[in-house]
């Protein structure tokens, strides 16, 4: 029989589900972003108990891999020297003329929109290492931020 005649099932068409990417590189973490993975997998691990249905049990299992594989592979980030930017710190800078406020985390506890970036972020690998009083090169442009202030996140 030609296979114009045969009939497809339903889920031939169903895009398949691939496995959340795991961000290249050490995972580094804050105490508190240890916490918030910890609190992810459990609030998972409680939700997928309580589901009744396949298909969310399916994508539930996969969130719980990826914060699973991130829980068992983070690291703490090395204590930042007094007065020089690493991971966990909240630095003060000025961009362009624009006085700025960041803090430097891990990858999973990130959220920009709230001044928090990844320590992999440009901007961030950028800062790294730096002083108050010091210039860095950014985006192109020689000694583009000036670094105010850098002090331990809460």
């Amino acid at each position: 029989m030609s296979v114009a005649f045969r009939r497809e099932s339903d889920e031939e068409h169903i895009e398949p589900r691939f496995e959340l990417p795991i961000p290249p590189g050490p995972n580094f973490v804050t105490p508190a972003g240890l916490a918030q993975i910890e609190a992810r997998v459990s609030e998972l691990e409680a939700a997928l108990a309580a589901a009744s249905d396949e298909e969310r049990s399916k994508e539930l299992k996969r969130d719980l891999r990826y914060w699973r594989n991130r829980k068992s592979t983070a690291q703490p980030a090395p204590t930042p020297r007094a007065g020089e930017v690493g991971i966990g710190s909240s630095v003060a800078f000025a961009l362009r003329g624009a006085a700025k406020r960041i803090t430097i985390t891990g990858y999973d506890e990130s959220d920009p929109i709230a001044g928090r970036i990844a320590f992999s972020a440009p901007l961030a690998r950028a800062l790294l290492g730096a002083s108050p009083g010091d210039l860095v090169d950014f985006g192109g442009q020689e000694e583009a931020i000036e670094v105010l202030a850098v002090e331990p996140a809460l």
